[in-house]
């Protein structure tokens, strides 16, 4: 049997620097075969995580926007016809005939997003949609495993999401018994994607900066992050004031396999199926902008002591060590 790691159990050993100043490396990566960005970090495509206001703000750093699926067709559309190249949208394995009138309007791409992306039918899907619609930019996922990202990218798809219950909201883990630890899905994966140069990005478990640069050193071209965006002000999730917390609000985030989640959408959960998610309010911590420029912060800190002037070197010159649980906790500050 082998062993698994989470982004708490390992660390990064520093590197020669040769690097003058933090601001100097590069964050641009590959989010799909085709299709760079500016820096490696993505919004959660969930209800209560991305909209229009963080869509802008998302596309104003060089990222760009992953609209969700959950919504009405006309929502759908009116995001489309916005956001035009400068946006994904999202489905399931369902209606490709309703998908095609949306890829039609001209997105750059589509994030096919179930919970178990290592399918037969996923992979008939993506082999539906290059049909038609050949330069659309295909995100497959979710997996965890490197055979689950090698079939996927034989499928077609032109980048595969990595990530099956590392996230604040899910327990697909505790519900079912499967899953592997982030940080091992990642590495796992990477080693396949140098070969196949299919970009790998990282759904899910990232809390600081920490997580980003190690998810990024460990072969992803990008992570995807949901509770750290759905916390901001500017943000899809629910609203309600609570005047003992600092920022006076707090947001509710839920996943989309949540009882809350399928009993707004679906009318409850289907028969003979149970919860994967939960969902959960929690302080509202600031703006948009704030988190993406403190883990922006941080990835050219950490770049830095790796010796690196960008993402590529970085994931060349990454070495890992296995931690005992204890270095979290020498870690942090201590006061007392």
């Amino acid at each position: 049997m082998k062993r698994g790691y989470t982004f708490d159990d390992v660390a990064l050993i520093p590197q020669f620097n040769n690097i003058p100043s933090r601001t100097e490396p590069m964050l641009d990566s590959w989010l799909t075969k085709n299709h760079k960005i500016k820096i490696p970090i993505l919004a959660s495509n969930m209800d209560t995580v991305i909209n229009e206001p963080l869509a802008e703000i998302l596309l104003s750093y060089g990222s760009i926007p992953i609209f969700h699926r959950f919504t009405s067709k006309e929502d759908q559309l009116k995001w489309v016809n916005e956001f035009k190249e400068n946006t994904y949208i999202s489905c399931g394995i369902q209606d490709l005939k309703e998908l095609r009138k949306l890829l039609d309007l001209g997105p750059k791409g589509v994030c096919i997003d179930v919970a178990h992306g290592h399918s037969d039918r996923m992979f008939k899907h993506i082999e539906e949609i290059k049909k038609t619609h050949p330069d659309i930019q295909v995100i497959a996922g979710n997996v965890c495993t490197p055979m689950a990202y090698h079939d996927l990218v034989n499928a077609g798809a032109d980048a595969v999401k990595v990530g099956i219950g590392p996230g604040a909201a899910c327990t697909t883990r505790i519900v079912t018994g499967f899953g592997v630890p982030q940080f091992t899905a990642i590495a796992e994966c990477a080693h396949i994607a140098g070969k196949l140069r299919v970009p790998l990005i990282a759904d899910g478990g990232i809390r600081t900066s920490r997580d980003v640069v190690l998810a990024l050193a460990a072969g992803a071209s990008t992570v995807m992050i949901g509770k750290l965006f759905a916390l901001t002000h500017e943000s899809a999730a629910t609203k309600r004031e609570n005047e003992k917390i600092p920022s006076g609000f707090e947001a509710k985030y839920r996943g989309q396999a949540s009882e809350d989640f399928q009993t707004e959408f679906y009318g409850g959960l289907k028969e003979k199926t149970v919860a994967e998610g939960i969902d959960f309010w929690a302080p509202v911590t600031g703006s948009a902008k704030e988190v993406i420029e403190t883990l922006l912060g941080g990835i050219r800190s950490g770049m830095t002591y790796g010796g690196a002037r960008n993402i590529k070197e970085l994931q060349r010159k990454a070495e890992f060590i296995e931690v005992a649980p204890s270095y979290i906790y020498e870690s942090h500050t201590r006061q007392h």
